[in-house]
């Protein structure tokens, strides 16, 4: 893909500085790009490893011309630009339009066109897939799902039956969604149901043997998803597994059964949550974080990473630690565990210093000894 600059500065919404005829076809980071490439340097750090006569990004307030470009587009948040740029070089995976000859598809399903379906496909029966999908090798949808426009799925994905998913949704290679949820029980109050109970008191250990709860709800995703690649959303006990309007999911996350998911969450990575929990939207759930089930977490929320999020979190609240507790709360926490080494090695002084007292008290009053 090739684009002039006047067109890139045009994509980004930013400000041309210099040769707009110059042609981009590629981006790299500054003192790494060849010719045609144009340089990032959004930074004076980076900004100092340009070469004269060269293209860059920049951010607003830097010079160009000091600099020796060629030609520069001025951005006013680089971040941002970021996403512009790199979206207006993706070329995406390599399928060509039409269905491969390996595909397995039902005859029931509906497959548009305009659709581009990859090798050894396996597609349900009443399946129906949106305009413009591009879905690359080894991807099976199970029957009755139906998938919008311009979905983009990567190799090794796999969508269960009755799933519902919106339109530009974007799942990554080995994503799952809609297994069956992690769902038992026992004829008799198990350990766990005791242990809930009684708070870790054991009352008598028994055998016991797991039941399996099946799962008939389905998932329901909404537009401009993305899943990463090895995460699982799994489907409803009875309703729906949902999740909200442009969520984004990191790598190897797990979506317990019932759970509902608002709009504009993130979700990085190895994040678990577990069934029947509620997050409200455009919360953050950094690395590593866990949420207990049948909780709800409110609209807004950030929890740092690693924190575990055990009881129904506030609107708003950032979170931090295990058992999660508001951040300046755990930082302080943290201050005063660093400091324990040395408020021991002064009360053992104070301790000393006290026996030191009494024993020269005790020889001063002979009778008080």
């Amino acid at each position: 893909m090739t684009l002039t600059m006047a067109e890139l500065a045009q994509a980004l919404e930013a400000r041309l500085w210099g040769d707009g005829a110059q042609e981009v076809h590629g981006a790299a980071e500054a003192g790494q790009a060849g010719a045609g490439q144009i340089s990032l340097a959004m930074a004076p750090a980076y900004a100092e490893k340009l070469t004269s006569g060269s293209i860059a990004i920049l951010a607003e307030g830097m010079d160009p011309e000091a600099l020796g470009l060629k030609a520069a587009i001025l951005v006013p948040r680089p971040r941002v630009a970021m996403a512009g740029l790199t979206r207006a070089f993706d070329r995406g995976p390599e399928l060509a339009p039409g269905i491969h000859p390996s595909a397995v598809i039902d005859p029931s399903a509906e497959i548009p066109s305009d659709a581009a379906i990859g090798p050894f496909v396996a597609i349900g029966a009443r399946v129906r897939i949106g305009q413009g999908a591009r879905i690359a090798s080894h991807v099976s949808i199970g029957r009755d799902t139906v998938i919008g426009r311009d979905a983009t799925i990567h190799p090794g994905a796999r969508i269960a039956h009755e799933v519902t998913i919106g339109d530009r949704v974007i799942l990554h290679p080995g994503s799952s969604i809609g297994a069956d949820g992690f769902s038992f029980v026992t004829p008799e109050p198990s350990g766990v149901e005791e242990i809930r109970h009684t708070l870790g008191e054991r009352q008598g250990i028994r055998e016991q043997h797991w039941t399996r709860i099946h799962s008939l709800g389905g998932v329901e995703i909404g537009d401009d998803v993305e899943l990463g690649a090895n995460s699982t959303i799994d489907r409803g006990t009875i309703r729906a597994t949902r999740v909200g309007r442009g969520t984004k999911i990191d790598n190897q996350v797990q979506v317990g059964h019932n759970c509902t998911i608002g709009e504009d969450v993130m979700l990085c990575g190895l994040v678990g949550i577990a069934g029947s929990a509620r997050i409200g939207n455009r919360v953050v759930l950094g690395g590593q974080v866990g949420v207990s089930d049948n909780i709800f977490v409110g609209d807004d929320v950030i929890a740092g990473g690693a924190t575990k999020i055990f009881t129904n979190a506030p609107a708003g609240r950032v979170l931090l630690g295990s058992p999660a507790v508001k951040m300046e709360t755990q930082v302080e926490a943290q201050k005063n565990i660093r400091r324990l080494p040395r408020l021991y090695a002064q009360v053992a002084e104070l301790r000393e210093t006290v026996k030191k007292l009494m024993e020269k008290r005790a020889g001063d009053d002979p009778d008080r000894a």
